[in-house]
């Protein structure tokens, strides 16, 4: 009798159990559903991309609904800013715009001689073709102070007043003659109309995706966005929220996706506003009566050591200058770097260099640096394969990768052997003999704002993981280059490279990185060029030296 209870009992027992288990895994389920299940499709999805076929009769092509995230209320704050520095300024006329020639500079603190190390101030008050004064600022100026025959050269900071007026400040880091320069890159208005234009949407510059099955292959349509109901590959890099979409050919899988070139499309500027870009309106010189100042040295001191360059600096406006062709950094002391200290610095080191063409100059000038280094060629499409420089000797390792959508160029590339560059940060172990340099930015400019901002957003978080795992890893940001002023405002203009300036300062403000100011070096070097000249390049790869070693 009392085994019989027992055994009810324990009947009891059990099944009270089941019931708070069942329960206890319905709702933790029912919680937890979609994180459970976002966590399965990144388990088994490819190394890259997750890989769906849309329906033929999307709701909303090309833009997944989901609640706002964290990085989507980021992104909407930064494109709030942004709005509010370029407002929209409407003109009826090109005389109503600001006038290179019309403008006036003033000297606010002149002097027959001034001293090394001390501040230039010109006050710049911009007036339209009439000669009328301005009501607004929002102009988009360059400005430089230069001794040529020193090969020197150092940016101005630009400091807008709102009000039509300008503070640019030069810094005087060396003896001589100086010529001073403020160039009118862009009116206010032109300003406000590529912010609009670039961020009207995403047919400036169109995809075309090869797929490839055995001896046959097709050509279709592909982007960032598409506007089809057609049926669809999705390419997902679902934890940061990036897709890339093509229209699926007819017996065609998605995983056929092997090539791509790129074409420009459409503008979305208006006749009136494409005027604003004509060359003879791009990059004017607006300082005509102050031609240089004379600086000398007024029995200074020796200057103070600085402390040597490290991850984690502030770097201030400007970051450095250049002189007799070197580039000397106003916020810390670097060597300068030679074949043997560069081979001493690089030995057993591994060094992944992420990014876009500018970056693989730096593979090109290595070898001529360190004599030892040797290029191992890949199956690939000539420039944009993946590149490895070895010296096994040295145990040395250098390799670039480019990045992957948007890339534009009108040569067919592979989409293979690609670089979504968080996840490419995400396969690095990492370790005190670990180097990372990135750049972006070039490729997103013809693109809406919120491409670039959400790319750089995915980048510090797989950086954030990085240096969580291995606080010995170091990781360099290089800055965008200037680039040639006349060509194709819209899609390349560097007022474009200006905002990706601001928004990635702004997302790596507080992170242990460190920061090549190629934006800066590139106006000081007064290289106009999105490749400049092995003179830059060897500055650039000299500051990565001093930061690593």
């Amino acid at each position: 009798m009392s085994c019989s209870v027992m055994t009810q009992k324990g009947l009891m027992v059990l099944v009270v159990l089941s019931f708070l288990m069942v329960s206890w895994i319905f709702l933790a389920t029912s919680s937890e559903s979609t994180k459970a299940w976002s966590t399965v499709k990144l388990h088994f999805s490819s190394p890259q991309w997750e890989t769906l076929v849309r329906p033929s009769v999307p709701t909303a092509p090309g833009s997944p609904v989901r609640s706002p995230t964290e990085t989507e209320l980021r992104i909407k704050g930064l494109v709030e800013r942004l709005d509010r520095l370029f407002p929209p300024r409407p003109f009826s006329h090109l005389n109503a715009t600001t006038s290179a020639a019309q403008s006036r500079a003033t000297i606010l603190n002149p002097r027959g001689t001034h001293c090394r190390g001390e501040q230039l101030h010109v006050l710049l008050e911009a007036r339209d073709h009439l000669g009328r004064r301005k009501e607004y600022g929002g102009d988009f100026l360059r400005a430089r102070l230069a001794s040529p025959g020193l090969k020197a050269g150092v940016a101005g900071r630009v400091t807008d007043l709102q009000n039509s007026s300008y503070l640019v400040s030069f810094s005087l880091p060396w003896q001589g003659r100086a010529w001073l320069s403020v160039r009118l890159v862009h009116p206010s208005e032109g300003a406000s109309a590529l912010w609009r234009a670039r961020n009207r949407g995403y047919d400036k510059i169109t995809f075309q995706g090869q797929f490839v099955n055995g001896s046959r292959h097709v050509f279709t349509e592909c982007g960032l966005r598409l506007n089809s109901t057609a049926e669809l590959c999705e390419y997902l890099e679902a934890r940061d929220q990036e897709a890339f979409y093509c229209v699926k050919p007819p017996h065609f899988p998605c995983d056929a996706f092997a090539n791509m070139f790129t074409k420009n499309h459409m503008s979305y500027l208006t006749v009136q506003e494409q005027s604003l870009f004509q060359r003879s309106n791009v990059g004017v010189e607006m300082i005509n009566g102050l031609k240089y100042v004379d600086v000398s040295r007024c029995n200074q001191t020796e200057e103070t050591q600085k402390e040597r360059c490290r991850t984690g600096m502030q770097v201030p406006v400007p970051g450095g200058y250049a002189l007799q062709g070197r580039w000397t950094p106003t916020f810390c002391s670097q060597t300068q770097f030679d074949t043997a200290k560069a081979t001493a610095c690089l030995k057993g080191k591994l060094v992944y260099l992420l990014g876009d063409s500018t970056l693989r100059q730096w593979v090109d000038y290595f070898p001529k640096l360190v004599k030892t280094l040797k290029l191992l060629g890949f199956h690939g499409n000539g420039v944009f394969q993946h590149h490895l420089l070895m010296d096994a000797e040295n145990d040395i390792q250098i390799h670039w990768k480019r990045h992957t959508y948007p890339f534009v160029t009108v040569r067919l590339y592979s989409m293979i052997d690609v670089a979504y560059i968080p996840r490419e940060i995400d396969r690095i172990p990492g370790d005190r003999n670990t180097a990372v340099a990135i750049t972006l930015g070039q490729h997103f400019r013809a693109f809406p704002v919120e491409v670039f901002a959400r790319r750089v957003l995915a980048i510090r978080r797989a950086v954030e993981r990085l240096l969580l795992r291995s606080p010995g890893t170091k990781v360099i940001l290089k800055t965008e280059n200037v680039r040639e002023m006349h060509l194709d405002a819209e899609r390349f203009s560097d007022f474009h490279g200006h905002v990706h300036l601001l928004i990635l300062k702004d997302v790596f403000k507080d992170l242990d990185v460190g920061l090549i100011d190629a934006w800066d070096m590139t106006i000081a070097f007064d290289a106009n060029n999105l490749h400049p000249p092995n003179t830059v390049v060897a500055n650039q790869v000299n500051l990565f030296l001093n930061y690593i070693c």
